[in-house]
């Protein structure tokens, strides 16, 4: 750890997991020797005027177009009413809350900027849930945009620990704009160590509670030189898109910190659909997106009504990406998706794959800086074929805000990431399950997501997750919950369609013996679908018929 820190509160060294307890850390690159002080902010915005880029296009959004010396200015001025309007002291944790937005951003920055941690949340997040980060992180202060004010004002209330908060995109002069008007345009940055924490991101908790992950200055630059610089292989000239929100670290890495790194232009959208997607990749020009398998397959069946020449690269994330969607888009717009899995506990994608090496039904190989391998539950790696615990190590990794679960997450110096994978015998990591939605039925290890990608083979499925349920004559059974496409309705002959269908397609014992049709799938604020939550229901539900 570094010999000493910029914080004054102490508050996030004081409760990070013991050393010993922190998986290990690989900095076999060359790129990822960092000074022993560094801060982010400096590396992503004021580098870029030290190299001449000040006129290049930065941030964008609805009628926003800021370069990088103009996002640097505001950021600057951000930093001066964080540390003179509301007192701020290094290591003092800030709430961000509010859609997607350059102001978003800009705010992000000037904390980062300052010294202080940021603590993105997601918009749509209600009182209950945002005072518990602000207990957890023991948050006094806050950056919100007013349009989504409602929810943070009662949290307020509630947690009087919150004591300030100023809105932005807000026309009174106690906003954060008219604030901004009286501050210089220059801001010394702290100087930061390399390992003192910027930003504490919570787990968007598919399995349960969520968890609060502390990630450093030196892990925001690792990111950004890693993945995006040796799989994506982002240009200056790129424009990224995405709909997942700066509160979830796939969208903060890939829509915002990943273009900065190479004075790129970041578009900002507060909310997207399908059509609007589509129709701000068309607008603006954009070079890469960024979203889950959910959207790809909805804008893949109306990527014809819309120019999308501008586009190279698509990175999907989140979940697994099925290969009946891979396959989708890429007849839609002949892009091929590039799949990567990451964690919030890792800050973003550790495997991955280039176009070129794209595989169906495979997510990759351990990204350039990561090492990754599979291992039973004795810790010993497995073989390839063999189905065990995906495990990996990197210049980034887990460390949970004062929380046991360290030590599950932490093992033998691996992340252990939860998810179930196998090798293939060339090497790819091939995604089998979350731990726990591997599902042993009459004796069979079956992978809810295989079941999954086969039902979404057919036409009339737009969404499903797929759990085991309880049974009284098997013990555990597979269930399918399926939301229909279009105009198709529920039925007994659809079901049973359905199931043919699936022993049409993989092995027959995987088919779902039980079928129920849905409106929606329960998701995280991420867009996870939250399997636990289907589970629960089954399990009630038999208890209920009992």
């Amino acid at each position: 750890m570094s010999s000493y820190t910029s914080h004054v509160d102490t508050f996030a060294r004081d409760n990070l997991p013991p050393r010993d307890q922190w998986p290990e850390l690989l900095f076999d690159l060359p790129e990822l020797h960092y000074p022993e002080r560094l801060n982010c902010a400096v590396e992503l915005l004021d580098r870029a005027i030290d190299k001449g880029w000040g006129e290049r296009v930065a941030l964008v959004g609805e009628g926003v177009r800021w370069t990088y010396a103009e996002a640097l200015m505001k950021v600057n001025q951000v930093a001066h009413v964080l540390t003179e309007d509301m007192g701020l002291v290094p290591g003092n944790r800030v709430l961000l809350h509010g859609p997607n937005h350059p102001m978003l951003a800009v705010c992000w920055l000037a904390v980062a900027k300052a010294g202080l941690v940021a603590v993105t949340t997601m918009p749509m997040l209600r009182k209950k849930e945002l005072s518990e980060i602000v207990e957890r992180a023991q948050i006094r202060a806050a950056l919100c945009d007013k349009r989504a004010a409602e929810e943070l004002v009662k949290t307020q209330e509630q947690s009087p620990i919150l004591e300030q908060i100023i809105f932005y995109m807000d026309n009174t002069p106690d906003g954060l704009e008219a604030r901004m008007k009286g501050k210089p345009a220059t801001f010394t940055a702290v100087d930061t160590a390399v390992e003192d924490t910027v930003l504490i991101a919570f787990t968007s908790g598919t399995t349960g509670s969520p968890k609060a992950t502390m990630h450093f200055h030196r892990d925001v630059m690792a990111i950004c030189d890693t993945f995006p610089k040796s799989v994506v292989k982002i240009q200056a000239d790129d424009i990224s898109l995405g709909s997942p929100p700066l509160g979830f670290t796939f969208g903060l890495g890939g829509i915002l910190l990943f273009t900065l790194r190479v004075a790129g232009a970041s578009v900002l959208i507060e909310k997207f659909t399908p059509d609007s997607f589509l129709q701000m990749i068309d607008k603006y020009r954009a070079t890469i997106t960024w979203t889950g398998p959910l959207f790809y397959r909805k804008c893949a069946e109306l990527a014809g009504n819309y120019d999308l020449s501008s586009l190279r690269k698509c990175v999907s994330a989140g979940e697994a990406l099925p290969a009946a969607t891979r396959a989708l888009w890429k007849e839609a717009t002949g892009i091929e998706i590039i799949d990567g899995i990451g964690a919030t506990e890792m800050l973003h994608i550790f495997i991955s794959h280039t176009e070129e090496e794209a595989r169906p039904g495979a997510t990759g190989k351990p990204v350039p800086g990561y090492q990754a391998c599979v291992l039973d539950d004795q810790g010993n790696p497995r073989p390839a074929g063999q189905v065990g615990r995906l495990a990996v190590k990197g210049p980034t990794g887990c460390r949970y805000l004062a929380d046991d679960r360290q030590r599950v997450y932490a093992q033998g110096g691996w992340n252990v990431t939860g998810d179930s994978y196998l090798i293939d015998e060339e090497g790819y990591f091939r995604y089998q399950a979350r731990n726990d939605d591997m599902i042993i039925t009459s004796g069979y290890n079956v992978a809810g997501p295989e079941v999954e990608s086969a039902l979404l083979m057919h036409e009339a499925v737009g969404e499903c997750a797929v759990v085991g349920a309880p049974d009284d004559e098997r013990g555990t059974i597979i269930k399918a919950y399926v939301v229909l496409r279009g105009d198709y309705k529920g039925s007994d002959a659809l079901a049973k369609a359905l199931q043919d269908f699936v022993k049409e397609t993989i092995a027959p014992y995987k088919y779902p013996r039980a079928i129920e049709f849905i409106a929606d799938l329960p998701r995280t604020n991420t867009g996870k679908v939250q399997r636990y939550v289907l589970r629960q229901q089954a399990w009630a539900k038999q208890e209920g018929q009992r």
